[in-house]
This record gives structure tokens, sequence and C-alpha cells, in this order.
């Protein structure tokens, strides 16, 4: 018997779920125009700064995991709302903040409530659509969300600071999870695990204390360089993620049940995820030095020429699940990221100077191709986890994309400088040891010399950028067509969407007037809305 295909409740379900992930993605992305108005404000020291920017991510990375477990346990629903709550409460704070040391505290509340709500809505979107086709689309609209978020984040942000102060940055984020706790209990089924133990609180410390101190020793690589510092934090941060590996083989009720990664989808899925991810940060961050210092454009402009490949991740995004339908999900990728290695290897063409359309589009083409993975992956990765375990799926995707991101910038990020530093030819008569760093000391260092001196010093300092781009973007053509082989190769057992056999349903759900069957075995059969009765679920 089929799976009974979600209807105009779980589609209205989804527009909620997609609303948190708009809200982070937009939080992300205004803090960085704030900075220069709470900065005057609060007067906070550069250390403090940067705690204000990093907390945050810092602290949804870390908790992910344990979040995600904690929803399979108490209910995803009562999760997400627990969590919206605490992301108004805290945004409230961040808002009205009266000190730099109250803002950074209110920035830590909202990346632990922040960690609440990704797995939560991506392990509802999987319990809530059991058709194959269905789900790709649901989750491809969740993403499309989320990148929605970062384009208007700085449109909206921008607004509020030019009308109002620095804390209605933060106030945005009231309105949108006042609507998710009104609209979450209606339109929302809970879910849980029909049968769950004690949360392990040493492996939560240690899922946490990894994951931290990994990301953080490979961002201060990619901000500082393979410093000693650096390195022994990123070594303990990897050591307890062995130890946290140990720890959860030995256990009857994980925090992270390490036999997910025997189910070839999702460890095939979530690798390529990860190889992806390592791509798209530094490529962001090398095209926007790019414009700015070397063509010389505004932030306005060259935040200008970043929309065309915000539109094609979005147009990426929405064709997935047309073409899954009919095509393995592991070739749409593999040809999708054979489209974007092309898009990567046109940035191995730019010039210094006149090189913006080749670059925007790479960029365009690199962002369309990439894209689809996005969905085919996160589908597969919280599709083939058990239903019961959707939420700790979910959260190490989000996880993976997390660390991924980071270890990208440090990768790319330390070949271009290397090579930038290489390859700088420094003018006759000038021997400043701070253009060797990075363009933006060399340009300003050019600025101190006489005319012909700076210019000649400007030049060369923005030819060896654009070499270390070029160089890079080979490197990104070579993990893309990896990938893409990957994909091919491990994901070409999985079916189109459209000829995939039904999964296998749900726990049982929970409803809103009775307890969870904690106690008992979960019923075979497909999860169905709070109020539905019994009798009205589809069996197998």
């Amino acid at each position: 018997m089929n799976t009974k295909r979600a209807g105009r409740r779980e589609w209205t379900g989804l527009a909620v779920l997609i609303l948190p992930t708009l809200l982070i993605s937009i939080d992300v992305s205004v803090l960085h125009l704030a900075v220069p108005a709470l900065t005057e404000d609060l007067r906070p020291s550069a250390a403090q700064l940067l705690w204000i920017n990093d907390i945050y991510g810092f602290l949804i990375a870390g908790f992910l995991i344990t979040m995600g477990n904690i929803g399979d346990r108490i209910g995803r629903r009562k999760l997400l709302l627990i969590g919206g709550a605490a992301f108004a409460a805290a945004s409230v704070v961040a808002a009205y903040a009266p000190s730099a040391e109250l803002l950074i505290a209110a920035r830590a509340l909202l990346g632990v409530a922040g960690a609440t709500l990704m797995p939560s809505t991506l392990s509802l979107i999987r319990n809530m659509f059991h058709d194959p086709a269905q789900r790709t689309t649901a989750i491809s609209l969740w993403m499309t969300g989320f990148t929605a978020g970062m384009v208007l984040g700085p449109v909206v942000g921008g607004a509020l600071l030019e009308n109002f102060w620095w804390g209605s940055a933060f106030l945005l984020g009231v309105p949108v999870m006042v609507i998710l706790l009104v609209a979450g209990p209606l339109l929302l089924p809970e879910y849980r695990a029909p049968s769950s133990g004690r949360v392990d609180l040493a492996s939560v410390v240690l899922s946490v204390a990894a994951v931290l101190l990994a990301i953080y020793g490979v961002k201060e690589i990619a901000t500082h360089g393979p410093t000693w510092p650096a390195a022994v934090t990123l070594v303990a941060g990897l050591a307890l993620v062995f130890v946290f590996i140990r720890r959860q083989r030995g256990l009857a009720d994980p925090l992270l049940d390490m036999k997910l990664f025997a189910e070839r989808r999702f460890s095939a899925a979530l690798g390529t995820l990860m190889l992806v991810i390592l791509i798209g940060p530094p490529l962001g961050l090398l095209a926007g030095q790019y414009l700015q210092l070397v063509e010389g454009l505004s932030p306005l402009q060259a935040g200008l020429w970043a929309l065309p490949p915000s539109v094609a991740v979005i147009i990426g995004f929405m064709v997935a699940p047309v073409l899954t339908r009919r095509i393995r999900p592991g070739y749409v990728a593999g040809g999708g990221l054979v489209v974007g290695a092309v898009g990567v290897a046109l940035l191995t063409q730019v010039e210094a100077g006149g090189g913006v359309t080749l670059l925007v589009g790479g960029q365009v083409l690199f962002f369309l191709g990439a894209s689809p993975l996005l969905v085919v992956g996160t589908d597969l990765v919280v599709g083939a986890a058990p239903p019961e375990q959707s939420g700790s799926a979910a959260a190490l995707s989000e996880t993976g994309q997390e660390f991924g991101g980071a270890l990208g910038l440090a990768i790319f990020g330390s070949l271009a400088a290397a090579v930038y530093q290489g390859s700088l030819e420094l003018p006759d008569g000038v021997s400043r040891q701070a253009a060797l760093d990075t363009l933006g000391g060399a340009l300003s260092a050019a600025q101190d010399l006489p005319a012909a001196a700076g210019s000649a010093l400007a030049n060369a300092a923005r030819e060896a950028f654009t070499t270390s781009v070029n160089v890079a973007a080979g490197a990104g053509v070579v993990l893309l067509l990896a990938a893409a082989l990957l994909s091919a190769v491990a994901l070409r057992m999985v079916p189109p969407t459209g000829t995939r056999p039904e999964p296998a349903p749900d726990e049982h759900p929970v409803s809103d007037d009775q307890p969870a069957p904690d106690d008992q075995p979960a019923p075979d059969k497909q999860p169905v809305s709070d109020k539905q009765p019994v009798s009205d679920q589809v069996a197998r």
C-alpha cells in the first residue's frame, strides 16, 4: 500500500518551518552591518568584538549534534518551539544590551537556541513528507528560504540601521519567532522516538568540546596561518572526536549512533557534501576581495555583483526536485558538479583588470551546478537514517557543512596566501615586508610610497593576488570533479524519486493529548497528524 502523500496541512507547515531558517541566515548577514554602530556605542575591545562576531556560529556548530539527539528524544516540535522562544528572548537581550559583555552572552544564547532550529526543522520535514519526490521538493524550498535570508539580510538590515539604532537588527527575530510559536502547535505534528534512554552527559561535553576546538583551530589557521596554538587546538579537537567516537560505540544508547555510517547512501552523500562545501566559502571570499581590491569596486557594487550567483543557487535548488523525479539523484548531483567545475575553471582565466564578467559568470555556473547536490545530498542523508534518528542525521549534516566551510577557508585561504606571497615581485627600491602578507596590506603600503613606486607595488600585488585566485580555482576544479565522480558512482544505486520504493513508515507520532509510547514497542504504522485517529493511519 502506498504511503500517504502530504496534503495542504503539511505544505502550510513547511512554510512555518522555513521561517527559522530564513531568520538564522538573516541574523548571520545583518550583524556585519551593525558592527560599526555597536562598536561606537558599546566600545568593545578587539577581543570582545571578535567574540561578538564569532561566538554565535561557534555555538551553533558545537551544539548541533546534541540538539538533534535531544529532539529525537523529547520531540522535534517541542524542541523547535523551546528553541524559538529562547531565540526570541535572546534577541531582545541582544538588542538592548548595555555592554559588550552582555551582548556576547546574548549572542552565545542565540547560538545555543539556533542549534535547535536547523535539525528540528529538517527532521520534521523528514517526518511530514514521506513521498520521496515531495520530500526532495520540500527540502529544496527549505534551502531556498535560507538562501533568500542571506540575500534579504543586508537589504532589510540596512533599512533598519538607516532609521533606527543598531539593536533593531536583532529584533528581526522576535516577530518571526512569535509566528512560529503560534502557528507551530497548530500546523506541525509532533514526532519523537518511541523509546529512548537518558542523554549521556559525557558525550554531550565531548561533542561540544570537539566541534568547538576543531572549528576554532581551523578558523585560526585560516586567519593567522598555521601557528602552534592553532595547530594544538585543532589536534586537541580531533583527539576529542576520536574519544567521542570510541565512547559512542560502547554505549547502549549513544548520543550519535555510529551505525549510521554503515549505510552507503548516508556516508557517500555526507562525504560529497563536505567536499563541495570546502569550495563555496573560500570562492566567495576571494571573489569579494578581487572585486573590491583588484577591480576597485565599492562594497555596494561588489554586493550587487553577488546577486546573480545567489539567484543561480535558488534556481539550482528549484530544478533539483524536477530532475530527480526521472534521473537518478547521483547522476543529477554529479552532472551538476561537472557544470560547477566548468564555472570554477573560468576563474583560472581571470586577469587583473577587466575580469568582472568572467569572475561572476564562473560563480554563476559553479553555484548553479553545485546547488542540486545540496538538495540531493541533504535529502539522502536525512532519508537514509532510521526515522527515529532523523534529528541526529540532520544535525550531523549541518555540523559537517559547518566544519567543511571552515576547513575550506583554511585550505584554500592558505593556498591562495602562499601563491600570492610566492608570486609577488616587489619593484626596485620597495622592501616593505607588510606587502607580502595580504593584498590589502600591499595597497596600504603603496599609499605611503612615492607615486611611481606605489603604483608599481599596487599593480604587482594585484597581479599576484589574481594569480592566487587562478591557482585556487584550479585546485577547486580537481576537487569538484572528484566529488562528481564520487556522487555518480557511490550514489548510482539510488533510483529517481518518481520510481523510488516507498520508505519505511516513521515512528509513532505523538498526539497532543496522550503521552508518547516510550515504554511500548512502536506500532508498524504510518505517522499522521496529531488529531488523526489511529484507525485512519495507513499500515505498510
